[in-house]
């Protein structure tokens, strides 16, 4: 069965969008089922693009950073198996939503599946130079790594015995 993963920044255009990619991207190489999909606490940018700073970090990179802005719903957080948040204040804006909608995914903040962080969150580069959105870039794939141990320990699973 499919792992379903949802990423989660501020707007949907920056950190969310490059963490799906590379999730993706591991996913891939790992060959896991798993359907990934991005979404903003904020509702700043829906329908727009991924920032094309991060679109180009991402690309020199090798990954594909694609998608359209959106706002994360309630529905989200009992849809998807994992919701991973960007920073701290992500987080408790999806705790506060799935306590109050009683929600069933695992919320965690993105950067604690790197077991060499140097920190639990990834910065918002938006407001920076091409370097933060590089280092976004970079943050994302040991991340993403992660993530696919998690999947392969606690992700869906088929029925057994059919």
């Amino acid at each position: 069965m499919t792992t379903r993963i949802l990423t989660v920044c501020l707007g949907n255009i920056c950190r969310s969008p490059v963490a799906q990619a590379a999730i993706r991207e591991a996913a891939a190489e790992a060959g896991l089922d798993v359907e990934v999909d991005s979404a903003g606490t904020g509702a700043y940018h829906v329908g727009n693009p991924p920032d094309e700073r991060m679109v180009a970090a991402g690309r020199d990179a090798g990954l594909v950073v694609d998608g359209q802005a959106r706002k994360v719903a309630a529905a989200d957080l009992s849809s998807y198996d994992l919701v991973l948040a960007m920073d701290r204040e992500n987080l408790h804006d999806l705790q506060a939503l799935a306590e109050r909608e009683g929600a069933t995914a695992t919320i965690r903040l993105f950067r604690t599946f790197d077991p060499d962080t140097d920190g639990d969150e990834v910065p918002d580069p938006y407001y920076g130079g091409d370097d933060g959105f590089r280092q976004v870039v970079a943050m994302t794939r040991p991340a993403a790594a992660g993530v696919m141990e998690w999947v392969r320990l606690h992700g869906r699973r088929p029925a057994t015995g059919s």
